[in-house]
């Protein structure tokens, strides 16, 4: 490990500590693709897992030998030894020297409540397991990382003990020796102010590293802090994923320290890949991305008050701490009853449409807050705000008409309890009528199938097409089931995401506003023509 003043080495734990998340699980491929990312990225360690614990994670490092990481140091994790067992005769030690990593990352106890009541050892027999542990692994030609569990915790109970196990650890071979706020309940000037105590201590040779967990929503603050008091390795995950509330968010520490502090995290150019590897991570844990994400998500940059969005046109600098691009991400207007016309126009411009003269982006604009002053909202709905703007700027044909559609649910009561839905839908196309009906899981989702195969014969390229996300909001309580009801819809082609809404007090209604807006967005940007247009109607 060598770093200058101002280089922060970024320790990934994703494939590891992140994995302990509720929900989250990563089969040994996706651990082998996430780990070629975060190489991408340009982390210094990648912390793949414990190979001591798992088939899984044993079966990933025998498959990472054949990886060829350009800036990453693969990493294995393991307890020191257990008590009872010499370090040539214990499984963890030996199944952490089997994975064949370059760098190897202990955990020991230092707060002596986990020493006396989890180990149920003395101080001075909780000394060796970390001394001859990192020695053992040393000598096998191994850079060894220490983390000191509930290091914060048991600082202050005894900072006296706490620091002989930095010690331990650091005299017997360790590079760095992690300080570690496993609760989670430490704050930012504790942080600072026992890092600081912890390197007077500590040889130069020694690194200081960090470690936070979220749980009191301070993960980030306290990595900052612990860098700004001399840390030089910093342990986190990919979107905070982490056991309780998680680990320290790189995505926020990374430009954090990076862009603002004036730390060297990553290689040079590395960190615009940041947002696509965010999404890459929730993908692979077949997780919806959060969009509030500071940095990474989509609505990090996005502006929606009218003045705000004249500010930005004017000077982004306005409303936007950082440049969006810097970070792989972009700036996003929102239209609303909020907006302006600098809204229109900027958004408009966003979605490659001419919002016209100024006439026309005021007639838009009024369109846009009657809409939604009858319940719809555009902000997760782009594609029915373009075609809004088309249809408004009388720039649209419709692909077809609608001559009618019925829904059915039935539950029979020698059925397994399941309901059955049925929809039928008839349309035309250049006067071409065709009736089709299909099953699904819902009325919904039977709706969908009915309305795309009623078309596929018509518009073969919507053939690809499915629904991705459905969500129901009830947005006036007091009229009980009579109220009316938003829905957004999300489709995909398996390479972009759009988004549609529909509002109706029958639920069935606004599923069909949303589903038509979703398909025919997509034959819009398709440019799509009607193929066999004089074929016999079945309908």
């Amino acid at each position: 490990m060598n770093g200058t003043k101002n280089n922060i080495f970024i320790f990934d734990t994703t494939l590891r500590d992140g994995t302990q998340s509720g929900g989250i699980s990563f089969s040994c491929t996706d651990k082998l693709r996430l780990a070629e990312k975060l190489d991408d990225l340009g982390v210094s360690y990648i912390e793949g897992g414990w190979p001591g614990s798992n088939p899984r994670d044993a079966a990933f490092f025998t498959a990472a030998r054949k990886l060829q990481f350009r800036h990453a140091r693969l990493t294995a994790f393991g307890s020191t030894r257990r008590i009872g067992k010499t370090v040539d005769k214990d499984e963890n030690l030996q199944a952490l020297l089997q994975a064949e990593t370059p760098v190897v990352s202990i955990f020991g106890k230092s707060w002596l409540l986990h020493v006396r009541e989890v180990l149920h050892a003395s101080p001075e027999e909780n000394l060796d397991l970390i001394a001859e542990s990192c020695q053992y692994l040393k000598a096998h030609g191994r850079e060894v990382i220490f983390d000191a569990e509930h290091f914060f915790d048991g600082y202050k109970e005894d900072p006296e003990y706490a620091g002989k196990v930095l010690v331990a650890a650091a005299s017997a071979g360790a590079s760095c020796v992690t300080l570690c706020d496993t609760n989670g309940g430490a704050m930012p000037m504790e942080i600072a102010e026992i890092c600081k105590d912890v390197l007077q201590i500590l040889p130069e040779t020694t690194f200081l590293g960090i470690h936070c967990h979220n749980d009191s929503e301070l993960a980030v603050a306290n990595s900052i802090s612990a860098v700004r008091s001399g840390a030089k390795l910093v342990q986190g995950t990919i979107n905070g994923f982490g056991e309780r509330c998680g680990n320290a968010n790189l995505c926020s520490i990374i430009p954090a320290l990076q862009l603002k502090a004036g730390y060297g995290c990553l290689p040079d150019g590395k960190i615009t890949l940041l947002k696509e590897v965010s999404y890459f991570v929730d993908d692979l844990a077949n997780l919806r991305h959060d969009p509030r994400l500071p940095f990474v998500g989509d609505l990090a940059f996005a502006h929606k008050g009218g003045m705000h969005v004249n500010a930005v046109k004017k000077n982004p600098v306005t409303f936007e701490h950082i440049v969006p691009e810097s970070v792989g991400n972009r700036r996003r207007i929102l239209v609303s009853d909020l907006s302006g016309k600098s809204n229109i126009r900027i958004k408009a411009a966003e979605l490659g449409i001419d919002p016209g003269t100024e006439e026309q982006a005021a007639e838009l604009l009024a369109i846009l807050k009657e809409k939604e002053n009858t319940g719809y909202e555009y902000e997760a709905a782009d594609a029915s705000l373009a075609l809004l703007m088309y249809k408004t700027l009388h720039k649209w044909t419709p692909f077809f008409t609608l001559e009618g559609f019925r829904v059915i649910v039935e539950k029979r009561k020698y059925d397994d309890g399941t309901a059955i839905a049925e929809a039928t839908v008839k349309l035309s196309v250049n006067g071409v009528s065709r009736l089709m009906a299909a099953e699904g899981d819902g009325p919904v989702n039977a709706l969908d199938l009915a309305l795309r195969k009623a078309l596929e014969r018509f518009y073969p390229e919507i053939s690809g097409i499915h629904l991705l996300d459905y969500k129901v909001r009830i947005m006036e309580g007091v009229n009980g089931t009579a109220a009316r009801t938003r829905v957004l819809i999300d489709s995909t082609d398996g390479a972009k995401i759009w988004g549609t809404v529909g509002v109706s007090e029958n639920i069935i209604q606004a599923s069909w506003e949303a589903l038509v807006d979703s398909v025919e967005y997509v034959l819009y940007r398709m440019n799509a023509k009607p193929v066999n247009p004089d074929m016999e109607s079945n309908g």
